[in-house]
């Protein structure tokens, strides 16, 4: 009996110094990107994005969690304007702050996730009029650190918040080209 549990523990040990090690060659960042073209002027398309109270309006998280609790501070919009969440097991909870905003071009905010784990990524969104329309780049970028070097050998940071980008610029094209942005 002692040998059989000998082997299992050795065994297990053995899989994890694996999975640690080939974890460990993982790259030590990560980068999602996604575009969409959106037949708005690019003055129409920022100010969805530099003002964050605009962002209930697109943003592909902000219906996940009815009960979603939003406080804005700092600048009203663009630099040193604030967005902290908290919500359920869906959404988590974290804080965006915009740290440059160049009219109408781009938009660079520090996202700081706190729940349900602890991350600072970079999310820079990138807007360039390509005749009537604009070209919309939205980029996240940050570290892997083991524990996200480990599920990226299951599930890439692309294939988790891919989609969500992909939902988040097709509602901003959506409320762009319907010319529906108010200023609040």
């Amino acid at each position: 009996m002692l040998t059989v549990l000998l082997y299992i523990v050795v065994i297990l040990l053995a899989v994890a110094v694996v999975v640690l090690t080939f974890a460990s060659t993982r790259p030590n960042e990560f980068s999602v990107k996604r575009t969409a073209e959106i037949k708005a002027p690019a003055d129409t398309v920022f100010a969805l994005i530099n003002d964050f109270r605009q962002w209930p309006k697109w943003s592909p998280w902000e219906k996940l969690d009815p009960h979603l609790k939003r406080t804005l501070s700092g600048a009203e919009a663009g630099r040193g304007s604030v967005y902290e969440w908290e919500g359920d097991k869906k959404v988590g909870a974290g804080r965006m702050e915009i740290l440059d905003s160049v009219p109408p071009s781009r938009v660079d905010i520090k996202l700081s996730f706190l729940k349900p784990f602890k991350a600072e990524n970079r999310t820079v969104f990138t807007i360039t009029p390509v005749g009537g329309a604009s070209q919309v780049l939205w980029e996240m970028t940050g570290t892997n650190n083991l524990m996200f070097k480990i599920m990226g050998m299951f599930m890439s940071m692309d294939k988790m918040v891919g989609g969500d980008f992909e939902r988040g610029l097709a509602a901003m094209k959506a409320e762009a080209e319907r010319g529906l942005l108010t200023e609040s």
